[in-house]
């Protein structure tokens, strides 16, 4: 089982593989689901890609947005160059990117972000038969889905074992987005769901803002037991200490050791096992949602009973009854209870507090200088090695023949083979034996190698100068680190294939709608709406396939669509589509006849995809979807929730107990119909949730406040 670690800067991919990564995710400056990090430039990255193969580890590249059309054809100058240079894989979302790819970029690999919510074995085997190699299959799932899917398909699995949970299904969360235009499909998330929200309690708490995920060695036996291919940890936008910290955690656990994670001590707003088990109660932290760090014990006026290790140098904040900070320090005196002043104190010794600020009730540890300290000194020191191996052959009368020889991540060899330039001679005097051939052969550890010598054959009466076989071995290793790198490359290829833009077409457009009950049904077809859709779910795990409507005309997720009982189907809204390679991709399924275009695109992106094979529709009422959550997060059907801003919320739990937030203000665009005509727009779809019998009569009649939302401007 592999470790594939986040490098969201070149100091964390150096601390990651250091740490013992065999793969490293990571984007280019400008593209994919972390754009606020700092990322690489095309320079450094294949910097980057050529560190990592010396040392036998992978990288990927991230790409896991959505695109629109302009930005597939403008990724694909650095992309080409990233391929020549031996990039191993790119992690995608869009549909239409991973065609693109295919199309253009022959061997490079696929990988199905979990932005695709690809959560049950028929999307991973689609995905496998359209050419991806890997699947980041979503937090959300259970050991028992995840052991299920193992089952029925041979593709690979990825899942993600630590790091920040998003409270919504990864690819379904739009609450950033519709808010302040900056999108989590894009990368651009504000993070909302880390904020403060007013309950119908009248508590203002951190409703939305789940603990971290952190997985411990039952759950890592547990997933190599099953076959996993590999795990995957986030923190692209955390610090290096952290990354490699957490990567040699992990590593020592896939090995079998039972060792003590230091992580925590790094970053911290609180831990969990994520969706691993049945019991999920504990996942939201409504206290806080930032790194406070871990809390050293319980205070009582002056008093603190350690539950934690601490030593001079640690540093602390103070924190009030409500989480508030109150400020920090260094601790810079250890004083126990008979003021004897010490350099460190055990768990469960009482030492003295003073000054601490009025209305202090928590003390944290938000700086644990012991484990800061311990990580710095393994970075140095530490650093991953790839295995060569080592044959000598040296005889009376010949030349001296070394040849060193290893395999790169594609499992091709790659060998060297040096002779010398003079002729060998007998020993006048003491023979050189096999046993300082190889001591000197195999020192090397000012190299990126570590050595196994497999063969010596020399004659015992050999004389062999120290001087020569030092330059043979410099020699081979030098000219296999050259290779090595160069097996990598790709042969350049002349021209980028990209889908011609096409002027759309005028159609008769129908009006359509989603309903969420059998009596918004009757009420619209009373109204003259024939081509009614009944809401679904958007993510189709593996233990609900029961529960999918594969009757239903309006797909929701890929397995819908996959498996939908009706000869001609639409694609809903929250499949994201966004760009005509998304369009042409889907068009080589017959049943989808129409796509919902992504409500995060502009009318001016949406002019861009011109004519397509697919019917066109467009959302044109609805209140906005901000999140999609498995998290039932309010025990009532229905409840409110408002953020600092006065934002107010719905909160639906639907019939599989996941919850559906919406905002409260609707879109509404249908004054634009004649502009959308002009697109070739085939159909106008309303959406309805909570709305009366009076509320959707009202908005068939024209009335409702005009609200674009990401139409107008497009989103970050």
């Amino acid at each position: 089982m592999k470790i594939v670690a986040p490098a969201g800067s070149i100091e964390r991919f150096h601390a990651a593989i250091k740490a013992g990564a065999d793969e490293i995710y990571m984007g280019i400056k400008g593209f994919g689901a972390r754009r606020n990090a700092v990322n690489l430039t095309l320079e450094e990255y294949k910097e980057a890609i050529d560190y990592a193969h010396l040392r036998g580890v992978k990288v990927f590249l991230t790409l896991n947005t959505i695109m629109m059309d302009v930005e597939i054809e403008a990724i694909s100058i650095n992309l080409k160059e990233l391929y020549k240079h031996g990039l191993d894989a790119v992690i995608v979302q869009d549909f239409g990117l991973a065609k693109f790819i295919k199309e253009n970029y022959p061997g490079l690999e696929l990988h199905g972000s979990t932005q695709m919510t690809i959560a049950n074995h028929i999307e991973a085997n689609y995905l496998k038969s359209i050419g991806f190699e890997r699947v980041v299959l979503p937090r959300e799932l259970s050991f028992e889905e995840i052991k299920q899917i193992r089952e029925k398909t041979d593709i690979e699995l990825e899942i993600f074992v630590s790091g920040a949970l998003c409270v919504s299904y990864s690819g379904n969360c739009y609450m950033s987005s519709f808010i302040g235009g900056r999108s989590g499909n894009r990368g651009m998330c504000a993070q909302p769901c880390r904020k403060k929200y007013m309950s119908e309690e009248n508590e203002s708490k951190y409703l939305l803002s789940p603990k971290d995920q952190f997985y411990g060695y039952e759950e890592i036996q547990k997933l190599k037991e099953i076959g996993i291919d590999s795990i995957k940890l986030e923190g692209r936008m955390k610090e290096p200490n952290y990354v490699f910290q957490t990567v040699s955690y992990y590593k020592e656990l896939i090995d079998g050791k039972i060792v003590e994670e230091k992580s925590s001590h790094i970053f911290n707003r609180g831990y969990s096992k994520g969706y691993f088990y049945s019991n999920r109660a504990n996942l939201i932290n409504p206290n806080f949602a930032s790194n406070i760090g871990k809390e050293l014990g319980i205070l009582k006026g002056r008093e603190l009973k350690l539950s934690e290790r601490i030593v001079l140098g640690d540093g602390i904040i103070y924190l009030s009854k409500n989480y508030e900070n109150l400020g920090g320090t260094y601790i810079n005196k250890i004083e126990t209870l008979d003021k004897e002043v010490k350099k460190t104190a055990e768990k469960n010794e009482i030492i003295i507090i003073k000054d601490t600020p009025k209305g202090t009730k928590y003390i944290f540890r938000n700086y644990s200088k012991e484990v800061s300290d311990l990580t710095e000194n393994r970075l140095k020191v530490v650093d991953k090695k790839k295995l060569v191996e080592f044959e000598f052959k040296a005889k009376v009368g010949e030349k001296a023949r070394i040849e060193v020889a290893t395999y790169n991540n594609r499992n091709k060899k790659i060998n060297i083979f040096l002779e010398s330039e003079n002729i060998l001679e007998k020993a006048k005097n003491k023979a050189t034996s096999k046993s300082s051939i190889e001591e000197k052969i195999l020192e090397i550890g000012d190299t990126t190698f570590v050595g196994k010598v497999i063969d010596i054959d020399i004659d015992e009466d050999i004389f062999l100068p120290i001087s020569l076989l030092k330059q043979l071995k410099r020699d081979s290793i030098s000219s296999l680190s050259k290779q090595l790198v160069l097996s990598y490359r790709k042969s350049d290829f002349e021209k980028i294939k990209k889908l011609e833009r096409k002027v759309p077409v005028q159609k008769d457009m129908i009006l359509s709608a989603i309903v969420s009950t059998e009596n918004q049904a009757k009420i619209l077809k009373e109204l003259g709406i024939e081509k009614i859709y009944f809401k679904g779910y958007d993510v189709a795990r593996e233990g609900i396939l029961k529960d999918i409507d594969l009757t239903n005309k309006m797909a929701t997720n890929l397995y819908q669509a996959l498996k939908n009982k009706n000869s001609k189907i639409t694609m809903g809204w929250n499949m994201n589509i966004s760009n005509r390679y998304a369009f042409e991709h889907f068009s080589s399924l017959e049943k989808i006849d129409t796509i919902i275009v992504s409500p995060e695109i502009s009318y001016k992106r949406l002019e861009e995809i011109g004519e397509t094979k697919i019917k066109k529709a467009v959302l044109v009422y609805g209140r906005p979807r901000a999140m999609y959550t498995e998290l039932p997060l309010f025990e009532k059907e229905q409840s409110e929730i408002i953020n600092e801003q006065g934002d107010r919320f719905t909160v639906l739990k639907n019939a599989i107990g996941a919850s559906e937030i919406y905002l409260e203000k609707p879109l509404n665009i249908l004054k634009d119909k004649e502009y959308l005509k002009k697109l070739g727009i085939s159909e106008l779809v309303l959406e309805f949730t909570t709305e009366s019998e009076l509320e959707i009569k009202s908005v068939l009649d024209g009335y409702g406040e005009y609200r674009v939302y990401n139409y107008e401007k497009g989103v970050f």
